[in-house]
């Protein structure tokens, strides 16, 4: 071969090299992010979420793509939602927030991994085996807060009518069963209230105060969050004490919560994504359980409200809004 020919030929062959190689290169692995929420209400969450997949290596855009998915409330979408990124051959779902999301995202795949958070107990809602050893390709954090009726009892002790105010879901039946059993314990009536717009809080809080309830229990929903200000006008307008789950509705006039960090399970289910990524099996990743809770206390509020806030409720606090 003459010498020209050969370094043409040589040349082109480099020059082919980096096609070739790129063209063996993997593709990144996908990652689904299902919300019944919006990409607005859910902005804090989904930074919390690609949080927690850089602490387990994974970085949107260069090593891993996240696909987001938004039923921008509207659950009869999560379904078909979800069935989309199963096309989109998802390695792992994060189906987030609700039960609701988490069984659409079931339904739709039957063996790609799934991680949840919910605040609801995953072993009664049939998500899992045990906490330890989930079994099945679906794993994830739990919340379970069951100590509201108790606090808002140690409040108003001598009351006996309490309102619970859930978004309107097929899927909240264990919040209900849970507050009524706190309830009845503690020889209390509850009843149950719901809502799906702003409206619908306008017209719960109303019937809080029909009902002769002496206060308002407001369970977990990105409506309620939403609608923390309204929430927080109105039941100071109607003179209805209310406790939340997030300190958000204390910080923005609502008169206490008690909850987890919500935003960190983002975190948490991130980084579970990531171990999945690696080769970990939702088999054999423990359901984690947030164990630290926070009491947040708006004493103006109170005041507002004309309560009297008792010294060992105050002691219990780890947060006083003055």
């Amino acid at each position: 071969m003459k010498r020209r020919a050969f370094i043409t030929l040589l040349g082109g062959t480099a020059a082919a090299w980096p096609l070739t190689a790129r063209a063996q290169q993997p593709a990144m692995p996908v990652v689904g992010f299902l919300s019944h929420g919006s990409a607005e209400s859910d902005s804090d969450h989904a930074q919390a979420f690609r949080r927690g997949l850089n602490e387990a290596g994974f970085t949107d855009g260069r090593n891993v793509a996240i696909e987001y998915r938004w039923a921008n409330f509207q659950m009869d979408r999560l379904p078909g939602l979800a069935a989309d990124l199963v096309r989109r051959q998802a390695a792992v779902i994060a189906a987030t927030g609700t039960l609701g999301t988490v069984l659409a995202a079931k339904g739709a795949a039957a063996t790609t991994p799934i991680v949840f958070n919910v605040g609801i107990d995953p072993v009664k809602a049939g998500l899992v085996a045990s906490l330890n050893k989930p079994g099945g390709h679906i794993a994830g954090i739990t919340s379970v807060n069951t100590k509201l009726v108790g606090l808002m009892h140690e409040l108003l002790p001598n009351a006996k009518r309490f309102a619970l105010l859930v978004e309107d879901s097929a899927n909240v039946m264990e919040m209900i069963t849970s507050a009524q059993e706190a309830a009845a314990a503690l020889g209390l009536h509850i009843d149950i209230l719901y809502a799906s717009t702003g409206a619908d809080i306008e017209t719960a809080l109303a019937g809080v105060v029909q009902k002769q309830a002496s206060a308002l229990i407001i369970t977990p929903g990105n409506l309620f969050i939403q609608r923390r200000v309204q929430i927080a006008v109105l039941a100071v307008r109607d003179s209805v004490p209310a406790i939340y789950v997030n300190r958000v509705f204390p910080q923005a006039g609502g008169l206490m919560s008690y909850g987890s960090d919500w935003t960190d399970t983002f975190r948490q289910a991130g980084i579970y994504c990531g171990r999945i990524l690696k080769g970990g099996k939702p088999a054999d990743l423990p359901v984690l359980q947030q164990t630290k809770f926070d009491l947040v206390i708006n004493l103006s509020t109170a005041k507002a409200l004309r309560l009297q806030v008792p010294p060992t409720l105050l002691a219990l606090a780890d947060e006083v809004i003055e």
